[in-house]
C-alpha cells in the first residue's frame, strides 16, 4: 500500500468513527459493516469469507491499553455531559444521565478497576453497554474505531501469557493478537453482572 493509500485509509477510518458518535448502535454496526464491505471490494478480498469469519468490535482506550467490546453490546458512544449525582453510592458511580429517554447509571471504569483517576479530557467518552435488560454507561479514556476481529486472532486459553494487565483480567474474554498490536477483549455480560457492579451502594 502506498503512503497516499494509507493516508486515505486513515482518513476513512476517522470519518467512520466520527459518524459512529452520532448514530444508534444498530446504525453504527450497519455503517461499519458497509465500510468494511467497500474496503474488501476495493482490495478484491472474498467478501463472504471475510465477513463470515470476523465479528465487529468497538475499540476504546483505558490506561494506555486498547480494549474492545463486541459491537452487539454497544448501545451508544457519547461525549461528556452533566451528570446528576446519586447519594449513598460508591465513588466510582459518578451519577446518572438521561440516555434517549432512559435514566442510566454512569460508572468511571478507571475507578471501578482501581486505576489512577485522571482529569477528563476532550477525548473522554461515555460508552454505554447493554446485555439483556442491564444498561450501564462507562467513562473511558477515548474511543478509536470499529474493528473486525477474526476468531483466529483471539487467544481464549492461557491469556495471562499475553500480558493482559491484572486490573482488567477478571473481566476479559481473551485478547486479539495482531502483528504489532494487542487488543484486550472484554466480556461484557461478566462485567455488567459482576459482584462489584451489583454492590454499588456505599458502605458505612
Amino acid at each position: 500500500m502506498s503512503s497516499e493509500d494509507l493516508r486515505k485509509s486513515q482518513q476513512d477510518v476517522l470519518s467512520v468513527v466520527q459518524q459512529l458518535h452520532s448514530l444508534s448502535p444498530s446504525a453504527a454496526q450497519s455503517l461499519a459493516l458497509q465500510t468494511m464491505a467497500a474496503q474488501l471490494e476495493a482490495d478484491k478480498v472474498p467478501r463472504e469469507t471475510s465477513l463470515a469469519t470476523s465479528e465487529q468490535y468497538l475499540v476504546f482506550s483505558l490506561a494506555d491499553r486498547e480494549l474492545a467490546v463486541k459491537a452487539e453490546f454497544v448501545q451508544g458512544v457519547e461525549r461528556l455531559v452533566d451528570l446528576t449525582p446519586v447519594p449513598n453510592v460508591v465513588s466510582w458511580v459518578r451519577g446518572v444521565m438521561n440516555l434517549r429517554g432512559s435514566i442510566i447509571s454512569v460508572v468511571d471504569l478507571r475507578m471501578l478497576l482501581d486505576l489512577e483517576l485522571l482529569p477528563y479530557s476532550p477525548r473522554t467518552r461515555l460508552l454505554s453497554l447493554q446485555y439483556n435488560e442491564m444498561v450501564i454507561c462507562f467513562v473511558v479514556d477515548g474511543v478509536s474505531e470499529m474493528l473486525p476481529i477474526p476468531p483466529a486472532t483471539i487467544i481464549n486459553g492461557n491469556v495471562r501469557q499475553a500480558t493482559i494487565p491484572q486490573w482488567v483480567f477478571p473481566y476479559t474474554a481473551g485478547c486479539a493478537l495482531f502483528t504489532h498490536r494487542m487488543v484486550v477483549i472484554l466480556d461484557v455480560p461478566r462485567l455488567l453482572f459482576s459482584e462489584k457492579i451489583q454492590q454499588y451502594k456505599a458502605l458505612g
